[in-house]
């Protein structure tokens, strides 16, 4: 959504004070040259004296040369994969905030300053942009069902969800950049920020902002089954590596219940009459029964090694600077009352 009167007044009256604080808004475009040009000029517009970054993965357009006509400073990541540049990016700019939005003209630039009000007066390390769907054609059923599907899983192993977990579009504290892991290499490297969020329990919020169509010319790279099963493949070896015990758990009783369903009916057999008819059935449901006690010491143990990496990443959090304070009078009315 851009280049509306409309907009740009909402971003005049709401851009934020921010003093010293440094804004990064990053943009990770790959053939965007239609709509990077507007993203730029809006996100300039909503937070004066950020400095805007893309960088451009492997465009086969002018995406480059329109964002760095647009005043953005513009780097190229190799890798492909949007995962992979956000690695880059996180590695690369310094900043104090950070803002992570697509290039595709779909997100509203005019969130972004309560967005950063919100993570700089809460000290918060994390503020996401649920979508709200201005039109039809902007968040297809495919895409709402997967997001809905996925979302549930991650309460069910977390404990707690976004409402939508994977936008593209986040607000983030210097600490939250410099230790995140950056493990996956495409779309799903939205599901990978929520875990981490999650599991880290990291103080974070969420609010709501318009999401609208992508623009005439514009072309969409997101694959709802091909992604999808991407972002199902992540969460389930995120599950393995944040919660292995729950997860060689689960497999362990499924195992069991397996064993016993084969093994039962052979047991019985046998006391009443003395004979193992079904010798084989027999072999197979105590190797499943082995298997099962092989999970759960898997789980045990790596368990264990899940509690110190979770410790290892937890002390180089520490290690930075929290969010600086959002300075004035809104900073002051936004800091929790003493208990």
């Amino acid at each position: 959504m851009s280049g509306s009167a409309i907009t740009v007044e909402r971003q005049a009256e709401t851009a934020p004070a921010l003093g010293g604080v440094r804004v990064a808004v990053l943009v990770p475009c790959r053939n965007e040259a239609a709509t990077v040009a507007a993203v730029i000029a809006d996100f300039r517009a909503a937070l004066p004296g950020a400095e805007v970054h893309v960088f451009d993965n492997g465009s086969a357009d002018a995406t480059a040369e329109v964002a760095a006509a647009a005043g953005a400073i513009v780097r190229r990541a190799s890798l492909p994969g949007k995962g992979n540049v956000v690695r880059r990016m996180f590695a690369d700019v310094e900043a104090d905030v950070y803002v992570l939005v697509d290039g595709d003209g779909t997100y509203d630039a005019s969130a972004a300053p309560a967005m950063v009000r919100r993570l700089l007066a809460e000290g918060l390390d994390m503020v996401s942009a649920a979508r709200v769907s201005v039109d039809a054609q902007a968040f297809r059923a495919g895409h709402r069902f997967g997001n809905r599907a996925l979302s549930g899983v991650v309460r069910l192993v977390f404990g707690r969800q976004f409402r939508d977990m994977l936008t593209g579009y986040r607000a983030f504290s210097r600490r939250f950049v410099k230790s995140f892991p950056a493990a996956s290499a495409g779309f799903e490297v939205e599901t990978e920020l929520t875990v981490h969020t999650l599991q880290m329990r990291l103080p974070s919020a969420e609010i709501e902002a318009p999401y609208g169509a992508r623009p005439d010319g514009s072309e969409s790279k997101l694959s709802t089954v091909r992604d999808g099963l991407r972002i199902a493949r992540m969460i389930s070896l995120m599950v393995r590596e944040e919660r292995p015990l729950q997860f060689f758990g689960s497999a362990s009783l499924a195992a069991l219940a397996l064993a016993a369903a084969l093994g039962w009916p052979v047991i019985a057999i046998y006391l009443a009459t003395g004979l193992v008819p079904r010798l084989p059935t027999l072999v197979v449901a105590v190797g499943l029964v082995l298997v099962a006690l092989l999970g759960v010491a898997c789980g045990l143990i790596l368990d264990t090694v899940s509690r110190a990496r979770l410790e290892q990443r937890r002390l180089a959090y520490l290690m930075l600077p929290a969010p600086p304070a959002l300075a004035g009078e809104e900073g002051r009315l936004a800091r929790p009352a003493p208990r």
